[in-house]
């Protein structure tokens, strides 16, 4: 007997989904738990426990399982991720100066090599030597290894030396450039190598808790994971490839808004307790950047859905600037763990605390501020400096108020990077706490919220006047600085469709009339010609005035708060291969990509190979990610100007695409 019950799970920064689904029945069931970092299994096992209980299907009837998340789009907004060394082979130092590759390295170290090829593959003297003089110390001191050789994508044999030998001394995870991307430019393609390399250990966790898990309820499903571009791959395909997973999360939810709604066209918005994503369905697809995804403000080579992903959510960070006449409220980009969701996990250890800091007579600095650990394997705590790992040492599982663990301003930058590292949360006021005060939700603790407010009252701004009067009031104040910023964004992804990407909604005097309503002689208004759909758990209390700021319905559709999950379940494996073929001098062609490089004499023979090739590769890799290929699509760009009166090849690319979907497992 088929098993057509199909199970999504959804792990997010906040919550944790899970759905049952049928291809005949639609939606059987769905749940919700909290993400617990700390154990990711945890809030896996009491979400899918969940759903199991409440419709009554046998575990051993799930025929699949398939997963999106978000954990690694939130790594990279909030700038964290293990530390990890960068081998550049045949880059100089000045590589690091473009594409950002500088600015996402930090602190991490970088050893470059001597080596590398040319355009046609042919290989400089690799010198390996840097790299085991460094390997005993840097095996104790780093997470993983990324290695991107100069034009690996034709040649990617010192890309492999390298990582064969890292992996023989440290056996730490080496990602390889080649592995990734077959597009040229490496530095943005060492770039990605170096942010899938971070993800490595996070990705692994997560999928390795889903097996464990699956294993312990007799599931003996395949399980798949939702990439970046909305399509389907192996679990162990993500592992290897996390960063193939950035944009998960937001693509799952596109598939599954599409699925929900019937809408061909719509703005899809999707608030989570991090981000918010903001996509554009047109004629019922979402497009692909085919520039590549851009998170934390990085480009990477990923491609994926041309969706635009901000730091600023349910539980992002308040910060009032209180310099100015009038005080000034900003969210995000990095996210807080709630006052009010800590004290539900912690109780007294956390409203105790906040009542101390009340009966102070005078405010202090980091009133309404814990820090508690995440939880994260002892390993990725590895390369602490010692006032961090000072630091990190005094802090427990237990939220700690920053006004007993800081005792200088420089400690502040040294928690700063702990919590970069994901090895530390920061707890403290978000606007979930300013929605449980104004009782608009109320699945924590109301209680530590007010207080965590009524701290904040005690700050005064530069003409010395209270920032609010009242708990309620500053709230209100908060949940409207996230309405009017939700509309800037999705104006702004609105605009760069249209073509009008200069145009800054945060900046623009007349849009801020336009949002605002303020009265004029000249009455500015504008609106959306498609209506906005919102998802996430709290889309129904943010999104309809929202759609109201900009003019247009909200579809808040009844399943938005599993959006995610139910995109896990209903895409479809996609993969690609790519040959390319190109030519030195008349008479030789080479082949490069889905194998070793070949040269022929013909033309006619290089492209048939390179058909062959792409064909036969692409079928191989629907296969591994646990699909039958039924449907293949050639597409070929050949670059051959006339020169002289004749035609001479420069390049031709060869690209095989396939779909299908998943196997479902059989009874």
């Amino acid at each position: 007997m088929t098993r057509s019950v199909l199970l999504g799970i959804d792990t997010g920064g906040t919550y944790t989904d899970a759905v049952l689904f049928s291809e005949t029945d639609g939606l059987l069931a769905k749940a919700k738990a909290l993400t617990t970092r700390h154990d990711l299994a945890v809030g896996i096992s009491a979400s899918v426990d969940e759903v199991l209980h409440s419709s009554g299907v046998p575990a051993s009837a799930i025929g699949l399982v398939s997963l999106s998340t978000t954990l690694a789009t939130n790594a990279l907004v909030e700038g964290q991720g293990g530390r990890t060394c960068l081998v550049m082979i045949g880059f100089g130092p000045d590589d690091l100066k473009r594409d950002g590759l500088s600015e996402a390295l930090g602190t991490d170290p970088v050893i470059f090599l001597s080596g590398g090829h040319d355009t046609h593959g042919n290989e400089n003297l690799l010198d390996m030597s840097p790299l085991e003089d460094a390997l005993p110390q840097l095996g104790q001191a780093v997470s993983a290894f990324a290695v991107a050789g100069y034009f690996a994508v034709r040649n990617p044999a010192h890309e492999i030396r390298v990582r064969d030998r890292i992996r023989a001394v440290t056996d730490l995870p080496v990602t390889c450039s080649h592995e990734l991307s077959s597009k040229l430019g490496g530095p943005r393609r060492a770039l990605t190598t170096l942010l899938n390399a971070r993800l490595v250990a996070m990705i692994d966790r997560l999928i390795g808790s889903c097996e464990a898990f699956a294993r312990q309820r007799g599931i003996s499903a395949p399980m798949m994971v939702v990439r970046g571009d909305g399509a389907l791959i192996s679990a162990a395909e993500a592992r290897l490839r996390p960063i193939e997973t950035i944009l998960s999360g937001p693509a799952a939810s596109l598939v599954g808004a599409r699925y929900l709604t019937g809408l061909d066209n719509a703005v899809v918005s999707d608030i989570g307790g991090t981000t918010t994503d903001v996509a554009i369905l047109d004629g019922g697809k979402p497009r692909l950047d085919a520039d590549g995804a851009v998170v934390g403000g990085h480009r990477t080579m990923v491609e994926a859905v041309a969706m635009r992903t901000y730091g600023l959510g349910g539980d992002s960070e308040v910060r009032i600037d209180e310099r100015g006449l009038t005080a000034k409220i900003e969210l995000g980009p990095r996210r807080l763990v709630p006052l009010s969701l800590a004290a539900e996990l912690h109780g007294d250890a956390v409203l105790d605390a906040l009542e101390r800091q009340l009966r102070s007579v005078h405010p202090g600095r980091n009133d309404g501020r814990f820090a508690v650990r995440t939880g994260v394997p002892e390993s990725l705590a590895a390369g602490l400096q010692p006032q961090e790992a000072g630091l990190f040492a005094r802090i427990e599982d237990k939220p700690l108020p920053l006004d007993q663990l800081l005792t200088s301003m420089a400690q502040g930058a040294v928690l700063d990077r702990l919590v970069a590292r994901g090895l530390v949360h920061l707890c403290g006021i978000t606007p979930s706490d300013a929605m449980h005060v104004l009782g608009r939700q109320g699945q924590w603790e109301r209680k530590a919220a007010e207080l965590g407010l009524k701290l904040a009252l005690r700050m005064k701004d530069g003409a010395g006047r209270p920032i609010a009067e009242t708990p309620e009031e500053l709230a209100s104040h908060i949940v409207a600085r996230l309405h009017r910023r939700s509309a800037e964004i999705v104006l702004g992804t609105c605009f760069a469709e249209d073509g009008l990407a200069e145009v800054d909604p945060a900046r623009s005097v007349l849009i801020d009339r336009a949002l605002s309503g303020k009265d004029g002689i000249v009455r500015f208004g504008l609106s959306l010609d498609r209506p906005l759909v919102g998802l996430g758990a709290s889309a129904p209390v943010y999104y309809p005035e929202i759609a109201e700021m900009l003019s247009t319905a909200a579809l808040i559709p009844r399943d938005s708060d599993v959006a995610n999950a139910v995109g896990a379940v209903v895409g479809q494996v996609q993969m690609s291969a790519e040959v390319l073929v190109t030519s030195p001098q008349d008479g030789i062609f080479i082949l490069s990509g889905c194998g070793d490089s070949l040269r022929l004499g013909e033309q006619e023979a290089a492209f048939a190979e390179a058909r062959r090739r792409a064909d036969s590769v692409v079928r191989e890799r629907v296969a591994a990610n646990g699909a039958s290929a039924t449907l293949v699509i050639m597409e070929e760009s050949v670059d051959a100007p006339e020169i002289e009166g004749r035609r001479r090849l420069i390049e031709a690319r060869i690209v095989a695409r396939a779909v299908g979907r998943p196997r479902i497992a059989l009874g």
